[in-house]
């Protein structure tokens, strides 16, 4: 069985928007992920029904089969080595990728993917730190805490972006912070929960409770 893009990018949003197929999903949450109406998502959700990769009750939501975790799983792996793809081997900013990434991710070739995933050496996480399913569909997550969690004194290394927005990850790039950099909390405001890191034991950084939640990282 083989699902348009549009079907593929509807599953891949029902799969993050269930915390990983863990809950079911409503309508409008689903509406408001893919930025489109209500009735639209209704019909999607009819030909996803048919096609037997989610079960849909009207008022009870949506929840994806194993079948349609199996698809969805596969088009994030296709969209996550394409990411490294692009900033490894063609130079693309981290920011610049997402788009690209995002038509690439249709192409259905299984060989094709391999061969990427071979030339790439096997890479566990895409750019922005998000882990990479394997061919199985196997996911190999680590345990990360958004830096606006950590106490003053703790250190830790960023692994990880929430946002992955263009926006933000220029952000990132601005004030010097990057998948793999040493923070350590400086300090915390209490007013408003601002957070002063210091990066890579050289540069103090003020970010707000907002940025800070946007980054993760592993405490050590």
């Amino acid at each position: 069985m083989n699902l348009t893009a549009a079907e593929e990018n509807y599953l891949k949003a029902i799969y993050h928007l269930s915390d990983g197929a863990s809950k079911s999903v409503s309508t409008n949450d689903i509406a408001a992920e893919m930025k489109t109406k209500p009735a639209s998502v209704s019909d999607m959700l009819r030909k996803l029904g048919e096609k037997g990769v989610i079960n849909y009750r009207k008022y009870y939501g949506v929840n994806i089969t194993p079948e349609g975790k199996k698809f969805a799983l596969q088009t994030i792996r296709k969209h996550r080595l394409w990411e490294v793809f692009l900033v490894e081997k063609l130079n693309f900013a981290w920011d610049e990728v997402h788009e690209v990434a995002e038509e690439l991710e249709h192409i259905q070739s299984p060989l094709l993917i391999q061969r990427l995933d071979a030339f790439l050496n096997y890479p566990k996480f895409d750019p922005h730190g998000d882990p990479i399913p394997d061919e199985f569909g196997d996911v190999k997550a680590r345990p990360r805490v958004p830096i606006s969690e950590m106490e003053i004194d703790q250190s830790g290394q960023i692994v990880a972006v929430k946002d992955s927005s263009a926006a933000f990850l220029r952000y990132m790039d601005k004030v010097g912070a990057y998948i793999g950099a040493r923070v350590k909390i400086l300090d915390k405001v209490e007013f408003d929960g601002s957070v002063e890191i210091l990066v890579d034991q050289k540069k103090s950084i003020f970010m707000s409770k907002d940025v800070a939640s946007n980054i993760l990282a592993i405490q050590s």
